[in-house]
């Protein structure tokens, strides 16, 4: 569908009405369910454990995605534990002061015997955000557009820092956010600093976005300035078709 009218990054008078207050984010990547359960998490996860994050006052939006045999056959780079990846969980905060009562209120829902399914987990990685762009096709600005519809994500994760508002020019994606990663706040440890971690946010399949995306993203690795760990399409949950994606 081709969206009509002047996108609102060039329309001072939407700019002036407000902007984004996300500014931090918790990224947690996981393997397969071991015994093939990966629907039954993806359910529960959507419709119990997902909303309930909602509770908390810094949190501004999240998204889960699910890699599938096709999107692995099209990573440009997998390197170390993040090859093990199929799923990847996103939580947006205004800034790092929502992690501890993330925290507490994962806590108290095991204690209520509502985590019945965990999957195998791969790390986390948290970032604040450090730049955001849009494609002008997609009409809404770069603020907003974690909340436009989207059929999936193609994620980087890179050592070097490098803004990623060029990878908007390739048809399929829709915008971009990127963050830089430091030392995690309390009670998550590790540091991850030096390291981007980017989402292009993609409003065509994922699968065939890859394959349009692989020559300028071998551009940008050519010079060695930024080198890739993870390089990866992924497609976003659809409600109520939990099995519509999976990773096997």
């Amino acid at each position: 569908m081709k969206l009509e009218g002047t996108p609102s990054d060039q329309l001072p008078d939407v700019l002036a009405n407000g902007a984004t207050d996300i500014g931090f984010a918790f990224i947690s990547l996981s393997a397969r369910e071991p015994d093939g359960r990966d629907a039954e998490y993806i359910e529960w996860h959507s419709l119990d454990h997902r909303p309930e994050q909602y509770r908390l006052p810094q949190l501004r939006n999240s998204l889960r995605l699910v890699s599938t045999p096709e999107c692995r056959a099209k990573r440009l780079a997998n390197e170390g534990k993040f090859a093990a990846t199929d799923h990847v969980m996103t939580y947006l905060f205004t800034g790092p002061d929502g992690i501890a009562g993330f925290y507490k209120l994962g806590h108290a829902l095991g204690e209520g015997g509502r985590m019945p399914l965990r999957l195998p987990s791969i790390g986390y990685i948290t970032g604040a955000l450090a730049g955001k762009a849009a494609a002008p096709g997609a009409v809404a600005g770069a603020d907003v557009i974690p909340w436009r519809a989207t059929k999936g994500v193609y994620l980087l994760i890179e050592d070097g820092l490098s803004a990623a508002d060029t990878l908007t020019d390739i048809d399929g994606v829709a915008g971009a956010w990127w963050y830089h990663g430091g030392q995690a706040p309390e009670p998550f440890e590790g540091d991850h600093g030096g390291r981007q971690v980017t989402y292009l946010y993609l409003d065509a399949d994922p699968v065939e976005t890859a394959e349009r995306l692989r020559p300028l993203l071998e551009k940008r690795w050519e010079s060695g300035a930024v080198k890739p760990l993870f390089a990866a399409p992924f497609f976003a949950v659809l409600p109520f078709a939990w099995d519509r994606y999976l990773p096997g």
